[in-house]
């Protein structure tokens, strides 16, 4: 089992959500980050004050997947969340040691 982690811009979450599903990713878990690469901000005005905006609105998926989807799955989020302009993101794949479901202690990867 692997962890997949993908830092995307946020307006490409949809897209990259129903990409997923249609390969069989049955679980992803997003969060709204704050970051930068070498993206390093950018400067907004605002009541007539330039200021610098050092960490920049983005989304991170945590995704849970067995080995033979990982090769896929990372392709899809390639594909879909990719702009081609500086700051669409990053992904980390990454071992998954264990699995267990909460609810029924069933443990690895049956529980993806």
């Amino acid at each position: 089992m692997k962890m997949i982690i993908a830092i995307i811009k946020p307006f490409k979450l949809d897209e990259v959500r129903e990409a997923l599903s249609s390969i069989g990713v049955q679980g992803i878990t997003a969060t709204e980050v704050k970051g930068f690469g070498r993206q390093k901000g950018h400067t907004e005005l605002y009541r007539g004050a330039e200021y610098v905006v050092d960490f920049l609105p983005k989304i991170k998926l945590d995704i849970a997947v067995d080995d033979s989807l990982v090769d896929k799955t990372v392709d899809t989020i390639l594909s879909t969340a990719s702009t081609g302009k500086i700051g669409d993101g990053k992904i980390f794949v990454l071992d998954l040691q264990e699995a267990i479901r909460v609810r029924t202690g069933e443990k690895g990867s049956e529980v993806l």
